[in-house]
């Protein structure tokens, strides 16, 4: 007798179907589990054994096969569990057939018949969703995360006997409702640009990158304010659009990093220590795992103490950079992560690295360039902005009151990403720093007092070409900030300012 339940398995944050295929025939006993299973697959079949018998529900002394179809992916995790399961509970006659085709199942059994978390609930119901079925079934600990599908059948169940119960045709259980405000909840943070004391430039610098979604690095002494001014920048970032929640929750619901949450409704802020690994930082393993920099798609990767970082992990940000997206490549399959996300960095200047001994040194121009040298420059071009933030002086601490607040700043730069918005419809670009070289030549013309200034820092710092082209981004976003259609010799002049480091 052979009987086929829908279920799903995860190839990066997408959901892909799986056939259950459930054969038991006369034979030597046996519990055989077919279709590239990982080990917590291939372990489904003692979960499942025990689950049912502490159910009270004995499975029969024949030779069971189950093959999760295609054979041909390798298939990950416990969420095969339910499915299984009711495979056999189907084949005693316990549920009808003809029902568990219309559902997508996906569970982990406890021993006692429990239903526990999966990791993926979300795109489990986009799956479910696309293919048209009729609801989805799984543990009721994902059941929110799975609701932010809109007018989809969720049923959220805490043990299989209720599933049991759905099949049967019960009227007492039926599929989870949640508004949408009440899945999102609140999108406030607690932290504000207020706070921050002085630091002007730092502040203006920090606003145009999140004018326009350029990387930015912030070089100052210890305790000048730069960490408690980088995990400010989401607060001034413009509200995620529910297409960007859902991203985002696809991430941190792939990596089982959501927890008792419905959604990730605020945008990301990761801060990975120094002594990360490569793979940590943009992802990959055995089983591939987002890295931190899908984690913060749609919001801010803080990189603290930047040179401290292996030259190996800083270079594997390139591409991610470059092409919001990294794709993870083995053997069998590659896998692809979204991660456009804003870079900002922090680190010490040259003569803080005296500091340890005790001795105020002033580095030397050789010293200066080995200790910035730890940086490569392909990767500090791929860095918009970069501004100097000094030691808070103490009539700043105490004289002077609270600045902007976040909220008065995000209406800047919310306004400033509308024109672009505006500027860019029909194209894939949503800011400023994702203009191709094609855009820039279209988007960025300057005046001529403009030209003239470019062409003078261009003779005199040196800059690479795309140095160029980010000074042009950079001054592109200056001008929209205050509602300028032409780029002005200021805005260029304030941009050209923003490339500290090319002068080592």
């Amino acid at each position: 007798m052979l009987i086929r339940i829908p279920s799903a398995s995860l190839h990066g944050i997408e959901a892909y179907l799986v056939d259950v295929e459930v054969d038991i025939s006369s034979g030597l006993p046996a519990f055989v589990i077919v279709g590239l299973p990982d080990a917590a697959v291939r372990e489904s079949k003692e979960r499942v054994r025990t689950a049912l018998r502490n159910c009270g529900f004995d499975l029969p002394a024949k030779k069971i096969i189950i093959n999760l179809a295609p054979a041909s992916r390798k298939k990950e995790g416990s969420a095969f569990d339910l499915p299984i399961s009711l495979g056999l509970l189907a084949f005693l006659g316990v549920v009808p057939v003809d029902r568990l085709l219309q559902y997508l199942f996906v569970g982990e059994l406890a021993l006692d018949g429990s239903l526990k978390t999966v990791r993926g609930a979300l795109p489990f119901s986009l799956l479910a969703s696309k293919k048209k079925l009729s609801g989805l079934v799984l543990p009721g600990k994902n059941e929110k995360e799975a609701c932010l599908v809109q007018e989809f059948p969720v049923f959220g169940l805490r043990h299989l006997v209720e599933v049991v119960k759905l099949l049967c045709g019960s009227q007492d259980i039926k599929p989870a409702a949640y508004c949408l405000a009440e899945l999102i909840g609140e999108t406030r943070s607690e932290l504000d640009f207020s706070e921050v004391r002085g630091q002007q430039q730092a502040k203006r610098a920090l606003e145009v990158a999140a004018g326009g979604g350029h990387n930015i690095l912030m070089i100052g002494p210890p305790g000048s304010g730069k960490t408690m001014l980088a995990r400010r920048l989401p607060t001034i970032l413009p509200e995620m659009a529910f297409e960007e929640i859902i991203e985002v929750t696809q991430n941190y619901s792939a990596a089982g990093l959501l927890g008792d949450r419905a959604a990730i409704s605020q945008r990301p802020f990761r801060s990975p220590h120094h002594t990360i690994t490569d793979t940590g930082l943009v992802g990959g393993g055995n089983y591939p795992r987002p890295g931190e920099v899908s984690l913060a798609h749609r919001g801010v990767l803080f990189l603290d103490e930047f040179p401290e970082f292996s030259r190996q992990a800083l270079e594997s940000l390139r591409q991610p950079l470059e092409d919001g997206q990294v794709t993870i490549s083995r053997v069998s399959s590659s896998i692809t992560y979204p991660c456009s996300f804003m870079l900002v960095a922090a680190m010490n200047p040259c003569a803080d690295i005296f500091l340890s001994s005790g001795i105020e040194v002033n580095c030397t121009e050789d010293e200066r360039r080995r200790y910035y040298s730890r940086i490569s420059r392909p990767l500090l071009d791929r860095i918009d902005i970069t501004v100097e933030v000094p030691a808070v002086k103490y009539h700043d601490i105490k004289g002077k009151p609270p600045g902007e607040s976040s909220e008065e700043i995000r209406k800047r730069v919310s306004s400033a990403r509308k024109i672009q918005w505006n500027r860019f419809r029909g194209k894939k670009i949503f800011a400023n720093s994702q203009m191709s070289t094609k855009d820039i030549r279209q988007f960025c013309v300057l005046d001529p007092d403009g030209d003239r200034l470019m062409e003078t820092a261009m003779k005199r710092f040196r800059f690479s070409a795309r140095a160029h082209d980010r000074i042009l981004k950079v001054a592109r976003t200056i001008s929209d900030i205050v509602g300028e259609d032409k780029i002005s010799a200021a805005a260029v002049a304030e941009a050209i300012q923003y490339r500290v480091m090319d002068k080592f």
